[in-house]
């Protein structure tokens, strides 16, 4: 798996769909407001990058809309499909906050 580190937090790059991940793009985009999430959910929709943050299940911020359990149904409600699309995990985060 690919390490990286944005905003000072390192990051897994789990997932990276179509060769979607870019780091320069996520670092201008990736403000202090995605931070505090688990994961960050970068898609392409109309050549434009957007991200959306997710926590993890056990996390007590966890809501459903934000629940990383509830990231395929994203995809598939919000996303263009077949669209190219990287998730990445925080690092070394402990996840009972």
């Amino acid at each position: 798996m690919k390490k990286v580190q944005i905003n000072d937090i390192d990051y897994v790059v789990e997932k990276d769909y179509k060769n979607a991940f870019d780091l320069e793009t996520v670092k201008e985009l990736c403000t202090d407001y995605f931070m505090d999430f688990d994961y960050i959910f970068g898609d392409y929709s109309y050549s434009k990058l957007r991200l959306k943050g997710f926590y993890d299940s056990k996390n007590k911020k966890r809501k459903d809309i934000n629940d990383i359990k509830g990231l395929d149904d994203y995809i598939k409600k919000y996303c263009s499909y077949d669209c190219q699309y990287f998730v990445l995990r925080k690092e070394n985060e402990k996840i009972d906050k």
